[in-house]
This record gives C-alpha cells, structure tokens and sequence, in this order.
C-alpha cells in the first residue's frame, strides 16, 4: 500500500537503531574522550549538478548564495572529476572505493543489466559499513540508485526504480528514508526505514523540498527520535534535482528565468558550434539538441532551488550548534552538457560533464581556500576514512588513493592524472578510455559501429575544449597514452587490449 506523509506524522513515526561501538585511539580523533566529540559528517550530492552552476565560478547565470558561503567557509576542489559520469557508477565509486570493473556497477542499474550483476554487491565492504562500525550514526536520504531491480528479459521495457531492503543491501545505513530511482520530482516516493515493498509512502511536495524537511528533523531530533545523541552523524543526502526532467521545478524558482534566451542562459561559446564528429550515427552524440537547449532555464531554476534547500539544512546545523564540529562535503555525481558540443547530459569526457564540484568545510580544522588537486571519486572513500582517524579500516582493495594528507596540510605525492571511463556490460561495441591531466584531456573511444576514435584537447589554451588537436603532438600524445595505460594496468581494465 502507498500512504501519503506528513512531516509531523513523519516525525512520530520515525526511529532508528542506536547499538554502540568503542571509541577510536588512534589518529586525527585519537585525543576525543567522547564518543560525541568525533565530528559528524554530511555528505550532500545532487544529481547531474554541474560545476559550471557553482554561483561563485561566474560561470552560468545562477545564484548559488548558500553554496557560495560554503566555499568560502571550505576548501574548494577545483579540478575534481567523476570518472564515470554517470549516477549508479559514482555511487559505486564512492562507496566501494574501487572502479566499475571492480565493484561491478559499469553503468545505471536497471532490470535490463541485472543479470550482468551492475549492482551494489551486499558483501562489498562500504565507506558506510565502516561509519557504523565505527560508531556513527549512519542515514541515507534521497535517491540511492544502486539495486538492480529483477531481470528483464530482452525486448521488455527495463525496470528503473528498485526496493532496497533492510539488510546488508543498505551497507550499514540505520536511518532510510530513500528510493532507487525515480524522476517524480514533484510527487515523490521514499520507503522509510523498516517499511515493506508495498509500504511505500507518496508525497506531494517538491523533493529538494522535502528531504530538506527530513534532514532538518533529523539535525533537530526532537526526543531523540532520529538518532543517538551521543553519537556522531554519518548522513549521506542524494538529491535528485537538478536531473531531468528539468521542468519539475516549483514556479518561484522559475520566474528569475522567464524571458531569458537561449542565447542569454547558455553562454559558453562551444554551445554555437557544430561538431561533425558527434552525431547519431558515430554513437557519441545526440540527436535533436537544438529543440532541448529551451530546458537551460529550467535546468538553472533547478540548480537555485536545490541551493535554496541547502541552504535550510545548513542553517539548521548552525541553530543547533552543530556547525563547527561537523564535516559537510558537498559533491555531485556528474555535470550536464547543456548544449555544449552539440550535446545533452553527461556520461562524456568534456568538462561540462566529466568535471564535478568538491567542496569540504570542518569548521574547527580547515583552513578555508582551493586546492587543484586531481580528485577521482574512488580517493574520496579512503581520504575521508584517513582523514577521521579511520584509515586502518580501509579495505586493501580499494583502488582510490588516500589524500587526507591535503586536508592536513602535508606535502604529499599528487596524482598526475585522472581516469575516464564508460562501458556498459551489455554491449561489446561502445566503449572508451581516457585521461585527464590539468594540460590535457586525451580520450580513445569506440563508437556503437566498433570505430576507434581519438581525442586529445588542450585544456589550458583551449578552455572549451573546441578543437581535437589528436595527430598534431606526438610527443604529448605518446606520454598521455602511457598514463592511460599504467591506470588500466592499476585498475586490471580489459580495455588495455584495445589501446
């Protein structure tokens, strides 16, 4: 049965586990004498948000207020990347640690792959099983999409959204309140903590919105209803919006855009140029892009409002007290081409895609500023768990490198470069590579016709990366190309055969 929620009703009915663990005595946190006293930690990543729409990039015509305050409060990544821009694929990446090839989710779960197993293994050993352990108080919020739903059989339409049971599925999440995946975003669904498959509750409310009201009671937890006060929080909040459909957007945030051009909103020059290379036939393009560009004001409107909700959230963590002492990041799983190149969406190399942002504020730790550090979303699982004093716990086959040396100021060995992927497990054609340095983007593709194709931009005196320059330096190509290779050799990706 589905039932429709209120937040008061929501409130009362709502509980959590609170089983207790020792205290760390080792590391960053080894000098707490309180359990309490370790910091909390938000993890806060909307869908498909673009680095472009970070207000104080002065990039896209956005006003990001409550992110742009976070930033300055921050350490601003500025060269972060989602190594597969895709959202089922980040996810693995985060929580695993480890590649697609590694933890199995190659590409967006749904009915169609499962039986290709692209999905979260339970047995995987995640960055929340060892939050729990460790003693946090550990909750998903928002949209999870990491199951994979029953097996279709082929010529059936594929089955996106999935039930997640409780059980090692959540990887040590307590407090759920989440879906797999859907795009009601102004009619959403959760299931809410132990609720069974025919136990889903309906919402009539924007889901930006709504999460926030969630996310607010659980920092309020009124008679300690969410969870344990003497533990810290380990909450993860996946928003869906700014994700298509862009138009499911309340009309307040609408109405800064209405008159506004396509011209006016998408202002960065690769917009108006047609790239041959891209179309339907070479598998790497989209078809009809010119009639979508008209989406880019509601596609902002989305980005202002998700800024809008954070903002709620983040002035809840300050009216409680909670501020100084709690780790929040904020991330996305990848950008939204918006016209750019002739294309729509993610799940390419080009900056408007591949490029994502990263920011981390610790308030009583972290001096505010930048780093250009080549941050790859598997580093983020061991960098955060070395950074609380956790590194010991670190699985040894986790593939991502640990960075927390950054956070602490320490001279440490940067990466030289970044690994692009896609894949999809069920086809043998489409497939690519590539790296990414902060000179150059160096991509080898295959298209859906098994054609080999390669890419190289300079990113520095080609910004919008308008011209492939592949054949005109050999020498630069030659040294990418053993960079590509040394992370296949790493990550034991079959795709070393085919460079």
């Amino acid at each position: 049965m589905n039932k429709n929620i209120s937040r008061r009703s929501f409130v009362k009915r709502t509980t959590v586990a609170t089983a207790g663990v020792g205290l760390l005595s080792t590391g960053v946190l080894g000098s707490c004498s309180k359990k309490k006293e370790r910091p909390n930690v938000l993890f806060i990543f909307p869908d498909q948000y673009r680095k472009q729409s970070l207000g104080f990039l002065k990039n896209d015509p956005v006003l990001t207020p409550n992110i742009d305050k976070l930033a300055s409060e921050g350490i601003h990544f500025t060269d972060a990347v989602s190594n597969h821009p895709l959202c089922s694929p980040f996810r693995g990446m985060l929580f695993s640690g480890k590649y697609p090839l590694s933890n199995g989710v190659q590409s967006n779960c749904h009915s169609g792959r499962t039986a290709y197993g692209n999905f979260l293994k339970p047995d995987e050993r995640c960055l929340s099983d060892i939050m729990k352990d460790a003693g946090y108080a550990t909750g998903y919020l928002g949209k999870w999409h990491l199951d994979g739903p029953t097996p279709t059989k082929p010529g059936q339409p594929n089955i996106w959204d999935s039930y997640c049971p409780p059980g090692p599925h959540r990887h040590g999440f307590e407090f759920w309140y989440s879906y797999g995946t859907h795009n009601r975003h102004n009619h959403p669904y959760y299931w809410i903590n132990d609720a069974k498959e025919n136990e889903r509750t309906d919402v009539n409310q924007w889901s930006p919105e709504h999460e926030a009201d969630v996310l607010i009671d659980y920092l309020d937890n009124k008679d300690g209803k969410f969870r344990d006060e003497e533990k810290p929080f380990f909450m993860c909040w996946g928003i869906n919006p700014p994700h298509t459909p862009f138009n499911e957007v309340p009309q307040k945030y609408k109405k800064r855009f209405e008159g506004k051009t396509t011209e006016e909103l998408l202002n960065r020059p690769n917009v108006k140029r047609n790239f041959p290379e891209f179309n339907a036939s070479t598998g790497f393009g989209d078809s009809g892009v010119e009639k979508q560009l008209d989406q880019a004001k509601d596609y902002f409107a989305c980005v202002e409002g998700v800024d809008d909700q954070i903002g709620r959230v983040l002035d809840m963590l300050e009216k409680k007290g909670l501020k100084d002492n709690t780790i929040v990041i904020f991330c996305s799983d990848h950008g939204e081409m918006l016209g750019s190149h002739g294309l729509m969406h993610k799940n390419i190399w080009y900056k408007e895609s591949f490029e994502i942002p990263f920011i981390i504020r610790w308030p009583e730790k972290l001096r505010p500023g930048k780093d250009n550090l080549l941050l790859s979303v598997p580093d983020i699982m061991p960098t955060l768990l070395s950074f609380l004093g956790l590194g010991d716990q670190i699985p040894s086959s986790v593939e991502g490198k640990d960075y927390s040396g950054v956070l602490r100021g320490e001279a440490i060995e940067r990466p030289k470069a970044a690994l692009y992927f896609f894949d999809k497990p069920e086809e043998e054609t489409e497939k690519r590579r590539g790296v990414k340095t902060h000179e150059y983007t160096y991509i080898i593709g295959y298209d859906r016709n098994n054609k080999k194709h390669i890419f190289l931009y300079d990113d520095v005196n080609d910004p919008y990366q308008m011209v492939n320059i592949a054949g005109t330096k050999p020498e630069v190509e030659k040294e990418l190309h053993q960079m590509l290779e040394q992370l296949l050799h790493e990550t034991k990706d079959y795709f070393i055969s085919y460079i």
